[in-house]
């Protein structure tokens, strides 16, 4: 009987309900968090077509006469060309793991869906406000900029819906020498994330990989007599002696990391690794700061 309620149209508009009076929390959460980082210009200080003047620098053989600052060679014996700052639109690719295993949190903290979402739209936020198209990996649109595409991947963060015990990024065409991050806990099957991440490489895709995890993941606090149970219910294991298990599950997850650091590190990508109990200010610092280079 209560599995059937869940399903009836009252409790589908109650759960879109709850969904939708949660968007504008979010995206004002993402962009206080993205006001703690300072724009500035975007770091895009090189010449190319635009506006904005950015330098002159001394005429070179094949210059044409229309290039030529007159004004600025006047005041010398040398001919200027005037340059202007480029200021063509980058593109920011998001993927977010929204599998079971990313709602797990635990001693009072916020779940690692929650501050993976954060940061992704954070990000999209200083993209947007920067001129730049943002989308998400999951989704068949295609990236687009400002405040309406915002609020499209809001939306399309708190879907919610059925998902499995671990998630992983589908395969999709992403824009030619885009940026991207990809925000999971990365604990589900390692094959779908290097076969993303190859393809990306291969179209001149650069970006991050941030493995969110709670403390306790990491820690294993675990001890005597315990149940283990997948965050969706789908699996379920009783020990009487947890503490054994410790070295086994960290010497997994330890292997787990190095497999993906070794990809990173084929693929021209960088490897963040992020704690729940840390300030989501210091994480998105660090992800902008690593996109930037990567420019």
């Amino acid at each position: 009987m209560a599995e059937t309620a869940l399903h009836t149209p009252a409790s589908l508009r109650a759960r879109s309900e709850d969904a939708a009076a949660t968007l504008p929390g979010l995206l004002m959460s993402a962009e206080r968090l993205a006001a703690t980082i300072l724009l500035g210009e975007h770091g895009r200080k090189r010449a190319g077509p635009g506006e904005a003047f950015w330098q002159f620098r001394a005429a070179q053989p094949g210059d044409s006469r229309r290039s030529i600052d007159w004004r600025q060679s006047a005041r010398g014996d040398a001919h200027y060309v005037r340059e202007t700052e480029w200021q063509a639109a980058q593109t920011l690719m998001l993927w977010v793991d929204d599998a079971a295993s990313m709602r797990f949190a635990a001693g009072g903290r916020v779940s690692k869906l929650r501050r993976a979402q954060t940061l992704a739209l954070a990000l999209a936020v200083l993209a947007v406000r920067a001129g730049e198209r943002t989308g998400l990996a999951a989704l068949p649109e295609p990236p687009r900029g400002g405040r309406a595409q915002l609020m499209r991947m809001t939306e399309a963060l708190m879907k919610g819906g059925e998902v499995p015990d671990y998630g992983a990024p589908r395969p999709q065409v992403m824009p030619f020498a885009a940026r991207a991050v990809f925000l999971s806990d990365f604990l589900g099957p390692v094959e779908p994330v290097v076969e993303a991440l190859t393809s990306a490489a291969d179209r001149g895709v650069q970006g991050v990989l941030v493995q969110v995890l709670d403390p306790d993941e990491e820690a294993f606090p675990y001890d005597g007599r315990t149940v283990f149970e997948s965050m969706s219910g789908a699996v379920r294991f009783e020990t009487l002696k947890a503490g054994q298990l410790r070295g086994d599950y960290l010497s997994r997850l330890k292997a787990r990391r190095a497999a993906l650091q070794d990809l990173c590190a084929r693929t021209g990508w960088r490897f963040q690794l992020h704690h729940t109990d840390r300030t989501a200010e210091a994480a998105l610092l660090s992800l902008y700061t690593a996109l930037e280079r990567r420019r």
